[in-house]
């Protein structure tokens, strides 16, 4: 979800240089945003209509549900990522499109830096309807893509944060369980032993070190409980409870609980028929974890790079918060297979 969401804000950068509308692709396609963002919150931060929708776009443009280019960020190792699969769901909408066209010869792996100058002159056209492939990749203008409150100027804190609903139920959320002191952790596992051993360092923490670093951090912030969002197994976070102590007392960590009719702090959620959705949740935890006191996050997880950038966004940063053992390196690497 967060790949998605880094999208969405260069594409909206995009959308700004060339002055243009931003479709959101329909969720039979794509990814679903209006589940987890306030589409409305944008275009009131702007004063102005920058995004709609795909179901908005396709009511206007009734049966003429037409790209005329699709310009190409990426050529390498395929023009715009566009695989078989995408082009079948695109049919399957009524979306026809011309052949696709690259702006430059870019590659994935080593994306060269452009600028403003670059883009504008690249995809600048008098076309009607256009799209630009996959930009996640792309380094176009890195510092001013990254500034609080992101790239386009508005009135709001930030552009791309939670909808409403989930920004109540992590309120909700954080009053009945953690107060207005607590530690968040984004202690990432699932996939990461080797992702992370395949960087120099590498940023996978054997589970000890990781609770002495965690230690270390609650003795500065003073913090008497920790949120924990992992996609860990129990056999890792048991331990990892067993050796997060302050005081010689335990620092519980405290996990979204399963759905319970007697909690009510998730009420909203279930009554709009967004309980049990993936990237509902994920967004709690996100938004969750942008309200703490302190955060630790793990490096290299585009996960814990936006909940930093909302956190900085807000105004709710830290000078505690860092990665999970910031500056050390894990004290046992296993061998590449």
């Amino acid at each position: 979800m967060s790949n998605h969401l880094i999208c969405l804000e260069k594409h909206m950068f995009f959308a700004a240089l060339l002055n243009r509308v931003l479709v959101i692709p329909s969720s039979k396609v794509d990814f679903e945003f209006k589940r987890v963002l306030d589409v409305e919150h944008i275009n009131k931060c702007l004063g102005r209509e920058v995004i709609v929708t795909y179901e908005e776009f396709a009511e206007r443009r009734k049966s003429h549900l037409h790209i005329d280019r699709v310009i190409c960020y990426f050529s390498q190792p395929q023009p715009c990522f566009m695989d078989e699969e995408r082009v079948k769901k695109l049919k399957s909408l009524g979306v026809s499109t011309n052949k696709l066209e690259t702006a430059w010869d870019e590659d994935v792996k080593k994306p060269k830096k452009r600028t403003v100058q670059d883009v504008v002159a690249k995809f600048s056209t008098d076309d009607d309807v256009i799209a630009i492939g996959d930009v996640f990749f792309a380094d176009v203008e890195k510092d001013w893509v990254m500034q609080p409150g992101g790239p386009i100027s508005h009135k709001c804190k930030t552009l791309i944060e939670p909808s409403r609903l989930i920004m109540l139920t992590a309120q909700r959320f954080v009053q009945t369980f953690l107060g207005d002191n607590f530690i968040a952790l984004h202690f990432r596992r699932h996939g990461f032993l080797k992702f992370c051993n395949a960087k120099k360092p590498s940023c996978f923490y054997p589970v000890p070190q990781a609770a002495d670093c965690i230690n270390r951090v609650i003795e500065r912030a003073n913090s008497p409980v920790i949120y924990l969002s992992t996609d860990a197994a129990e056999s890792e976070t048991g331990l990892l409870q067993s050796l997060v102590v302050f005081n010689g007392k335990t620092v519980p960590l405290v996990k979204r609980p399963a759905r319970n009719s007697a909690e009510k702090w998730d009420a909203l959620l279930y009554r709009h028929g967004l309980e049990g959705d993936s990237q509902v949740e994920a967004m709690l935890d996100k938004t969750i974890c942008a309200m703490a006191s302190v955060f630790i996050g793990s490096s290299g997880s585009t996960f814990t790079d936006d909940i930093l950038r909302l956190r900085k966004d807000w105004g709710s940063a830290s000078l505690c918060d860092e990665y999970l053992c910031q500056g050390e390196l894990p004290n046992f690497i296993a061998d590449d297979e």
